[in-house]
């Protein structure tokens, strides 16, 4: 079965979902509020389109799924009202996740962030919809998206790297399903190429979908160069990628 078809956060608003258990995330959101800002008023100091598309990719299925397009609403409205446009501007928002997503989560939260946005001067409306899919695909019709952004969402790949296995068949990275710091170079050699072959796709298909002059706002899970891997990876079960 393909991955895109069965990966997916925890969904629902339980203990051990990904509504509950995504704090790093929406610190890591909050942080690049500053060039989310900068890149909102490059595209509009090139002239307010009648309705702005933005996109967010990997949105999963809790409050952080929202957090990221309520920050750029605020930034547009507050720009809005800062250049004195006249007409309040229309906003419309996909979010794009793989199919197993719990979107209904999310479409839970969007009432009270209606509310909200009914107080922005500079806002006549947001309409929000999931468009489901990989992100290494192409998902917008040509030239459509203004702002792309996502969030510790590119470290997934599409699909389990090549190579992990000896030509006798036994696993190269048993008991593992990441880089661990027991895994053999080839190892490291084999999901850095999967990487370069997916970011370059990823790439590729956003550079068909993004307006003229639109823009990427990107944020990575990165290792410490003095480690030999991400040591948060160790919580997860020990499985190898032959078992799932």
């Amino acid at each position: 079965m393909e991955i895109e078809q069965v990966l997916h956060m925890n969904g629902g608003e339980d203990q051990t979902s990904y509504f509950n258990n995504s704090l790093l995330q929406k610190l890591v959101i909050l942080k690049v509020r500053a060039i989310l800002e900068e890149s909102i008023q490059r595209i509009c100091h090139l002239g307010f389109p009648e309705c702005i598309t933005l996109a967010e990719l990997g949105c999963s299925s809790g409050p952080n799924a929202i957090l990221p397009i309520a920050e750029m609403v605020e930034i547009l409205d507050k720009l809005s009202q800062e250049l004195n446009i006249q007409k309040p501007l229309n906003i419309q928002v996909f979010l794009n996740d793989l199919v197993g997503n719990d979107f209904n989560t999310v479409f839970k939260l969007l009432p009270s962030f209606y509310k909200q946005i009914q107080r922005k001067r500079g806002v006549a409306s947001c309409f929000i919809g999931a468009m489901p899919g990989s992100f290494y695909g192409r998902l917008f019709p040509q030239h459509s998206v203004h702002l792309v952004h996502s969030s510790y969402s590119l470290h997934w790949l599409s699909q389990v790297p090549k190579g992990l296995v000896t030509e006798s068949g036994l696993p190269l990275n048993k008991g593992n399903i990441y880089i661990a710091k027991t895994s053999p170079p080839s190892v490291h050699e084999a999901y850095l190429t999967q990487f370069q072959k997916d970011f370059t796709n990823f790439l590729s298909m956003r550079s068909e979908e993004i307006v003229y002059c639109g823009s990427l706002v990107l944020t990575f899970i990165c290792k410490n160069d003095e480690d030999d891997a991400c040591d948060f990876f160790l919580f997860l079960p020990k499985l190898s990628f032959d078992s799932i």
